[in-house]
C-alpha cells in the first residue's frame, strides 16, 4: 500500500469499530481462545503493558515496525513483538508508556508520532499482561536505534504483508512454557 494512499484511509480508521476479541480469535493459539473472554481476565491483578503499532513510509509504501527481543529468562524471549512494554508509575496514561518505551526500543521521539486510535486490549496469559495497543504514524522514513539491551533487531515490514489473509499459517513452536505447540503466524518473505 502506498503511503499515501493509506494517509487517506486515516479518517476511515478512526471510525471503524473495533472487534475485539474476535480479531484476537484469528491469531490466538487454539487452547488459549477461552482466555480471551473479558470475563475470564483478572483486570485486578493483571500487569499492565502498551504497545505502539507504527506505521512510516519507506520508499512510499507504507511499513510496519516490529521488534525482536533479546533472549533472556522470560517467556517473551527472543519473541517478535511490536516496540512496547510494562506501565511505569511515572506513566501518565497508557499511551504515554507505548510512546515512552517505543523511543527506549528503537529510539523513535514521541513528537515525531501522531496517534490515529486505541485498540482493544489483549491478554497474555504466560506473562499475566493485559495489553493495551494504539495505531500511530510518522509521516517520515525513520532511521532506527535499537536499544542493544532490550531489542535484537527492528524488523521492518510493508503493512500488505499482514492485510493477506494467505500469509497466516500454522506452524509448530517451542516457547518457555511449552513444546510443540501449534499457533498461527504470519510466515513473510523477507
Amino acid at each position: 500500500m502506498l503511503f499515501i494512499d493509506f494517509i487517506k484511509h486515516i479518517p476511515k480508521i478512526e471510525k471503524e469499530k473495533l472487534l475485539s476479541t474476535m480479531a484476537h480469535i484469528k491469531m490466538a493459539p487454539f487452547e488459549r481462545v477461552a482466555s480471551l473472554d473479558k470475563f475470564n481476565i483478572d483486570y485486578k491483578n493483571s500487569k499492565k503493558a502498551a504497545v505502539l503499532i507504527l506505521l512510516y513510509p519507506k520508499l512510499g509504501i507504507t511499513h510496519m515496525a516490529l521488534i525482536e527481543r533479546n533472549a533472556y529468562a522470560g517467556v517473551h524471549s527472543s519473541q517478535i513483538s511490536f516496540p512496547g512494554g510494562k506501565v511505569e508509575e511515572s506513566d501518565f496514561d497508557l499511551l504515554q508508556t507505548a510512546l515512552r518505551e517505543t523511543f527506549e526500543e528503537v529510539g523513535v521521539p514521541s513528537r515525531k508520532i501522531k496517534i490515529i486510535k486505541p485498540f482493544s486490549e489483549i491478554y497474555i496469559p504466560p506473562s499475566n499482561f493485559l495489553v493495551y495497543p494504539f495505531l500511530g504514524f510518522c509521516s517520515e522514513e525513520l532511521q532506527f536505534v535499537p536499544n542493544a539491551k532490550e531489542v535484537k533487531q527492528v524488523l521492518e515490514f510493508p503493512i500488505a504483508a499482514f492485510l493477506d489473509d494467505s500469509n497466516v499459517k500454522q506452524i509448530f513452536i517451542n516457547t518457555s512454557y511449552a513444546t510443540n505447540t501449534q499457533v498461527p503466524a504470519f510466515v513473510i518473505d523477507k
